[in-house]
């Protein structure tokens, strides 16, 4: 096993190809395609043209790389001590010198990206990535570790909404669901890695409320992200904003119960739960603004 510092220069991993993949799997992937998408969904249903949301996406892009990038490098020395083996920086094809390298040019990107979408809406994006790039340095391990996740989830419907013809507001309830998704998706991420977080002094919000706190809360945010998204919208919630509402309390009562036996059930029942909220999402995504 390596230090997130030690060279492998004259390695055969460290090859072009195996930096690249090694770069690929220390941004998150998963959280960074998962975003994008969902942002660049919203804006193609709030009605931005071809080529905003083309430069909407590559915004958002930049800067979950520059997230993902971040939090591996700042992390790199605890996730050695963890023996993390499922981090590319823990003996892997690269350094931290490089992930860092690559974090701080994703984040130059990001900010001409983001303010080539209009003043506002830069400003909106940019306001959520700086809040991410502040859990990775400092709040993950406090009490206020849920804030930068509702700062950044609230801030991606008010991107686009800005991005708009107009510089539109963004509806309030497109936000506070934001919101509520943000603090939702931090517990549910935290959650299967509380005890090994706790091993090595992270002490965020989920790890003090525990693994019991964190499984009981978890379904709490999304739901009522559901009600929100339901509810929120001026005149009458429709039929598919009344079923996906009952689906969700649905779901999140069999994931409480389930969770009790088996943790991995109260995790899917939340995935399930997030997903009838995206998809509500976007079938609102024409009055987000």
């Amino acid at each position: 096993m390596v230090t997130p510092e030690q060279s492998t220069a004259g390695d055969p991993v460290t090859s072009r190809s195996g930096r690249a993949a090694g770069l690929a799997g220390a941004c998150h992937p998963g959280p960074v395609v998962a975003v994008t998408a969902l942002t660049v969904a919203l804006a193609v249903t709030a009605g931005q043209t071809p080529a905003r949301c083309v430069l909407t996406g590559a915004a958002v892009l930049t800067g979950q790389l520059s997230v993902g990038w971040c939090n591996d490098a700042f992390d790199a020395h605890r996730d050695v001590a963890a023996g993390r083996r499922d981090k590319p920086l823990v003996d892997g094809p690269i350094g931290a010198a490089q992930v860092w390298w690559a974090a701080f040019t994703a984040l130059a990107l990001c900010v001409p990206l983001s303010l080539a979408c209009g003043l506002w809406a830069g400003t909106a994006h940019l306001t959520g990535v700086a809040a991410a790039w502040s859990y990775n340095l400092r709040l993950k391990a406090t009490a206020w570790s849920w804030t930068p996740y509702a700062v950044g989830f609230a801030a991606l419907p008010a991107f686009v909404a800005l991005g708009l013809p107009g510089q539109p507001w963004p509806a309030w309830w497109a936000v506070a669901a934001g919101a509520l998704l943000g603090i939702g998706a931090h517990l549910g991420d935290v959650l299967p890695d509380i005890q090994g977080d706790l091993a090595t002094g992270v002490r965020g919000w989920p790890h003090r409320l525990g693994p019991y706190g964190t499984r009981l809360l978890l379904p709490v945010p999304l739901v009522a992200a559901t009600a929100v998204l339901a509810l929120g919208p001026a005149g009458p919630p429709g039929r598919w904003g009344m079923t996906a509402l009952v689906v969700a309390g649905l779901v999140a009562a069999a994931g409480t119960v389930l969770g009790a036996r088996w943790m991995r059930a109260a995790f899917a029942t939340a995935v399930a739960v997030a997903v009838v909220d995206v998809s509500l999402l976007l079938l609102r995504g024409t009055a987000v603004a």
